[in-house]
């Protein structure tokens, strides 16, 4: 039987009216990690938050953030979200020219690298770049918005990246992001996943229902 899996509930979803205490709440109800959603209105078509909110929220948890950079050119700001607070920076291939470049910079801050994979890009791009990732995260949506569908094929994906990590024996990672919930969320770790990204699936409810909604999450 699968393990539970790391759960990383995305702030994207949380009340932006009062962010630090949703972090913190969603902190004290059990998260593992906490997700930041980073668009940039041109990689994606939506604009959300930059390393000055990042920063502003730092102190309200001790759990590490997880930042997803859905951003392009993406090298230029690396550092900006490594000084903000993040403890794993992932980025997405086709950000930059050269993307064990962006890997290498990441590393070099002092930061958990990981590497996004939008739904039509292979996990194949990352065969050269694999054993330099603390982390890979399989879009199953395509990024840009919050509240879509999971799509199902994404589980082929997950599955061919979690044979190749065994294989080579290395300790990367693999986080899906979109569409996550109890039921889909069973079938992700069913196919390796060691963790989840969740949006409303974690926050829904109100503070008073985080901890249940982990729970649900981890299959408890």
């Amino acid at each position: 039987m699968a393990s539970a899996p790391l759960i990383s509930p995305s702030i994207l979803s949380a009340d932006f009216a009062r962010l630090g205490e949703e972090v913190r709440a969603i902190d004290e109800a059990g998260a593992d990690w906490i997700h930041v959603d980073v668009m940039d209105g041109h990689f994606v078509p939506n604009l959300t938050i930059g390393p000055g909110v990042i920063r502003a929220i730092r102190s309200w948890s001790d759990k590490p953030f997880d930042v997803h950079l859905m951003i392009s050119p993406v090298d230029a700001s690396l550092a900006a979200y490594a000084e903000a607070g993040a403890d794993m920076i992932t980025a997405h291939p086709e950000a930059g020219p050269h993307f064990h470049r962006t890997v290498q910079a990441i590393r070099a801050l002092g930061k958990k690298a990981g590497a996004a994979l939008n739904p039509s890009t292979p996990e194949t791009v990352l065969d050269y770049v694999l054993d330099a990732l603390d982390l890979v995260l399989v879009m199953s949506v395509n990024p840009g918005f919050g509240g879509q569908s999971f799509i199902d094929s994404q589980l082929r994906k997950i599955e061919a990246l979690r044979k190749t990590v065994d294989a080579r024996g290395l300790t990367t990672l693999i986080e899906v992001d979109g569409g996550v919930n109890p039921d889909t969320a069973r079938a992700c770790v069913n196919a390796g996943a060691h963790a989840l990204v969740a949006g409303s699936a974690a926050f829904k409810g109100g503070p008073e229902r985080y901890r249940a909604n982990i729970a649900a999450l981890r299959g408890q």
